[in-house]
């Protein structure tokens, strides 16, 4: 599974999102992740919205293999829920 976070600078979901994403990586539990800055990359939340089919209100918003998984609260469920999370604590 690949993962791919949209996030902004200073944005304390985001360095979460990451940093879970990282955990996950390093434990093999993911193929990998890319993390995008939406300021550097210009990216709005319109753009988003067109992408994911629904209005963006937050950031992040998280995708795994294409398929809109939400925001943190929504990854970190969904990680529980595939089991990742205990593939990334051994």
């Amino acid at each position: 599974m690949f993962v791919v976070i949209f996030g902004r600078p200073a944005c304390p979901f985001c360095v979460r999102a990451k940093a879970l994403a990282e955990k996950l990586e390093s434990a093999g539990a993911i193929d990998g992740f890319r993390y995008v800055d939406i300021h550097e990359e210009g990216i709005t939340k319109a753009d988003m919205e067109k992408t994911i089919g629904k209005p963006v209100e937050t950031v992040p918003q998280i995708f795994a293999d294409q398929t809109h998984i939400g925001g943190f609260t929504e990854f970190d469920q969904y990680v529980a829920e595939q089991g990742l999370l205990s593939a990334a604590t051994q």
